[in-house]
């Protein structure tokens, strides 16, 4: 398994803030599996950080794709890359 952070950027399109429910949902299911350690927007909401754990970059591109907030659009990738934290 890889563990990989997520910087996203937000512009204020509604339809995100309309797919926010499902987008935490969606999250909320990916912890539960054990596949996100964390995740949360920066507090001015112009964007979020995530962290997963998977086994590489093609699962978390997937990932990405079932995300709710893909299907509208609602984020630019600012930085996906492979972590490796030692504390």
């Amino acid at each position: 398994m890889a563990r990989y952070v997520l910087q996203l950027a937000f512009d204020g399109d509604p339809r995100r803030l309309a797919a926010r429910p499902a987008h935490r949902e969606h999250l909320r299911r990916l912890k539960e599996a054990g596949r996100l350690v964390s995740a949360g927007p920066w507090a001015d909401d112009s964007g979020a950080l995530h962290v997963y754990e998977v086994s590489g970059e093609s699962e978390l591109r997937e990932i990405l794709r079932e995300d709710p907030y893909t299907a509208v659009d609602g984020y630019e990738i600012v930085l996906l890359k492979e972590w490796t934290p030692i504390m």
